[in-house]
């Protein structure tokens, strides 16, 4: 049998920037694999959404265009799998880079294990974050629980810079010898029933789409970013997040190329804390896996949280009557994406106005975004709710009707999303209930049929959450 060299995908779908199949390609050909896990992510939490597998389906297809098609698919139980391999074919090395999540670090322990039995020469790589999470720590050996220290203090001053990128090998030559038979198809990512069709419109997918996006921004959007990043009508946003959670483009990629822009040192360094939330969400998850389904600040399992499911299906559908919550939330069914600003007024709206747990908010989240990252999407939720790290203090509770006024003035990004308000005047957009009948007329809208009413009030609603909050305080 001729030796093999096998890098395994994971969430590093890219050929630039890749150290593990940098690694294999030293060997000479590698043999490229990619195992669908069907067997280890038993928590709902962990499952793979709706959206994120229409996603993963497509960058996949792109991948597998660039290798000639010769990337291996698998299905299954990746020990089971591997073992397999190992049995039928003389396995030189064997690489894959680092993933984070609690099941997943669980896995791959054992599997590597299992690796060195065989006396395989198997190497792990970290591609997709800028530090990691074991590195950083406080003085006393313990891990942070607060942003600005953990980023100012733990990664940019006690650590060197993030490693370098890892040049691409230009003679990559990928085995021509099939290892399996199976199609990406075979791996049944898509949905039955093809809500996902309409999400094709909005995005390109894959490494070259992420890289040209990527450009796009650091010359459009780059400048202005630390102010212009919270008005989701400006083009203030990369949206490289699902490029980022697949690993199109890595973090390494976007960090060093902006240092050598012209954009004002105020816009890149934030862009770059940006990053740095993202590390701090993978960071959490590994010190504190727990919070992955529970509460990391305990008292919140006191918390009276209510049961209303005509509530969250009017959350879910964008039919709350508040129409910067319902914008957000017809953009994330759409488009499978919601604006960062606006993500936080949603959540808060959910869990402090309508006293929704935030589990609730997670598991729609998981499954509506192509960007569904169990590390950012449990901190964030977390971080609205008032439950964990750095948290947002519970009373703080975003108002949406003075959001949308601040942050779509205009309300272009409001009337996009909810078009039956579209010729509604702008004075009266984020409170419609406070307008007279006759601008209701003028606009062409039956308020209440063609458009909600509130659901709930504001100012009753966050009296019934402070009240809440007071019951577990102590």
């Amino acid at each position: 049998m001729d030796k093999v060299s096998i890098h395994w995908f994971r969430r590093d779908l890219r050929l630039d920037d890749n150290p593990s199949l940098q690694f294999a390609a030293q060997n000479g050909a590698v043999t490229p694999i990619f195992i669908l896990d069907t067997v280890n992510n038993t928590q709902k939490e962990f499952n793979l959404g709706e959206a994120s597998a229409w996603w993963l389906h497509h960058s996949l297809k792109s991948l597998n265009e660039s290798l000639d098609k010769k990337i291996n698919f698998f299905k299954g139980d990746p020990l089971e799998i591997i073992e397999n391999i190992i049995n039928d074919y003389d396995v030189e090395s064997f690489s894959w880079n680092r993933c984070y999540s609690p099941w997943e670090i669980k896995r791959d322990t054992k599997i590597k294990s299992f690796l060195k039995d065989k006396d395989i020469n198997v190497k792990t790589f970290n591609s997709s974050l800028l530090w990691e999470p074991w590195e950083i720590l406080k003085d006393d050996d313990t891990p942070y629980k607060v942003f600005s220290p953990f980023y100012r203090k733990g990664c940019l001053k006690k650590h060197a810079g993030p490693r370098q990128v890892v040049e691409s090998n230009q003679n990559l030559e990928p085995n021509n010898q099939k290892i399996s038979d199976k199609s990406i198809d075979e791996l049944e990512l898509l949905a039955k029933f093809p809500w996902h069709d309409k999400l094709i419109e909005h995005w390109n997918i894959g490494e070259n789409a992420a890289m040209e996006k990527y450009m796009n921004f650091s010359k459009e959007g780059l400048n202005g970013y630390k102010d212009g990043r919270n008005f989701p009508s400006y083009p203030n946003v990369s949206v490289l997040s699902p490029h980022l959670h697949f690993g199109e483009i890595s973090p390494h990629q976007i960090w060093y190329h902006d240092k050598t822009k012209s954009a004002p040192d105020r816009d890149v360094l934030h862009f770059h804390s940006e990053l740095g939330w993202r590390e701090f969400s993978y960071y959490l998850i590994y010190h504190f896996p727990d919070m992955c389904t529970d509460n990391l600040n305990k008292k919140f399992d006191k918390f009276p949280w209510g049961q209303n499911d005509d509530f969250l299906k009017a959350w879910q559908e964008g039919k709350t009557g508040y129409p910067i919550v319902d914008a957000g939330m017809r953009q994330l069914w759409q488009t499978g994406y919601m604006h960062n600003r606006v993500r936080m007024i949603v959540a808060s709206f959910l869990v402090k106005n309508l006293l929704i747990d935030w589990r609730k908010g997670l598991e729609w989240f998981n499954d509506c975004l192509c960007d569904a990252d169990l590390a950012n999407n449990t901190a964030s939720w977390q971080w609205t709710a008032g439950s964990g790290a750095d948290a947002a203090p519970y009373f703080r509770i975003f108002n949406p009707i003075l959001q949308g006024k601040k942050f779509d003035p205009d309300g272009d990004y409001t009337k996009h999303f909810v078009p039956e308000l579209k010729n509604f005047p702008s004075k009266y957009l984020f409170a419609p209930w406070e307008a007279e009948e006759e601008v209701f007329t003028e606009a062409g809208i039956d308020y209440g049929k063609d458009y909600p009413k509130p659901i709930v009030s504001i100012e009753e609603s966050r009296d019934i959450a402070l009240k809440a909050y007071d019951k577990i305080k102590g």
